[in-house]
């Protein structure tokens, strides 16, 4: 691979994953990144022959004919507007597809149609995934079809450094698309109200200073992007997955290393209608000491 910019993709052979590739493709073109096809396989995987007198393929041919599917379906769709590489590779798909998207610009991967506890299963998984890559970590839905919802890009605001990540990957991607950009902070603050005479108009005033204060930088950095602010009073994992119906994307921030994953993300990876893009958080070596040092007090008082 080069060193140019790069978006890798996960492959699995289905029809429904070319979605997901198409997706990908669309966001090589507008970066003008190379787009890296990937099909991770395993040399253990069972196998049951539908046809009789055929051979069976074996994992490692399957890979390579899945991506090989892929190729030939973007040079139809899009030609040789955007440079391709493709890689099967023996290994666990969250050991693989983290190698492989270690300085990538994102990593795409599908949402399956999966319900109940296979869901919950598939959301660890990609979880697991987000921290290990260490890059954005785009999930898209199998039915995802292009619309005119993608010039349309929602981000959510918490008011912490888990924000930093998410609002330069959210403001560079409606920057691309040319889109509109919804900053979402959602939540009633647990600090008592300035005022208890009007304590809703306090609670406005404190989100609107938040939004304020984080837009701030990005605002002056790419002002040709249309910004919204929308503050609302619901959790704010309600109030993303409530905003996945109107935009292309909905980007949110995550914890980065071994921290837990914060349960806005859990369900925003595993409820959103749209596309989601989970950025992580990386904590400076300063905010680590000083988590250390607060667990320390806290255990002595």
């Amino acid at each position: 691979m080069t060193t140019e910019p790069v978006v890798v993709v996960e492959v699995d052979g289905s029809a429904e994953d070319l979605r997901v590739v198409d997706y990908a493709a669309a966001e090589a073109l507008r970066a003008g990144a190379e787009l890296v096809l990937v099909a991770p396989y395993s040399a253990h995987s069972s196998f049951s022959p539908m046809t009789p007198g055929y051979p069976p393929k074996s994992p490692a041919e399957l890979a390579d004919a899945a991506v090989r599917a892929a190729v030939a379906h973007v040079r139809h769709r899009d030609g040789y507007g955007v440079q391709l590489a493709g890689i099967t590779e023996e290994g666990s798909r969250l050991r693989v597809l983290a190698h492989v998207a270690r300085k990538a610009r994102m990593l795409v991967i599908g949402r399956s149609r999966s319900r109940g506890p296979q869901r919950v299963v598939q959301t660890q998984a990609n979880l697991t995934l987000v921290v290990r890559a260490g890059c954005p970590v785009v999930v898209v839905p199998l039915s995802w079809k292009p619309t005119l919802l993608d010039r349309k890009v929602a981000v959510g605001i918490d008011g912490t450094a888990l924000s930093a990540e998410a609002l330069e990957f959210a403001f560079g991607i409606a920057a691309s698309r040319e889109a509109d950009l919804i900053a979402v902070h959602a939540g009633v603050p647990a600090e008592p109200a300035f005022s208890d005479e009007d304590p809703e108009c306090s609670w406005i005033s404190r989100a609107d200073h938040i939004l304020s204060e984080n837009l701030a930088p990005w605002t002056s950095r790419f002002p040709q992007v249309r910004v919204t602010r929308f503050l609302s009073g619901r959790q704010p994992a309600a109030a993303l997955v409530h905003e996945s119906g109107d935009v292309g994307l909905v980007v949110v921030g995550a914890h980065g290393g071994a921290l837990p994953i914060d349960p806005v993300t859990r369900r925003a990876m595993a409820a959103m209608t749209c596309p989601v893009a989970i950025v992580p958080h990386r904590v400076t070596k300063a905010a680590r000491a000083g988590r250390r040092t607060d667990v320390m007090i806290g255990g002595d008082s």
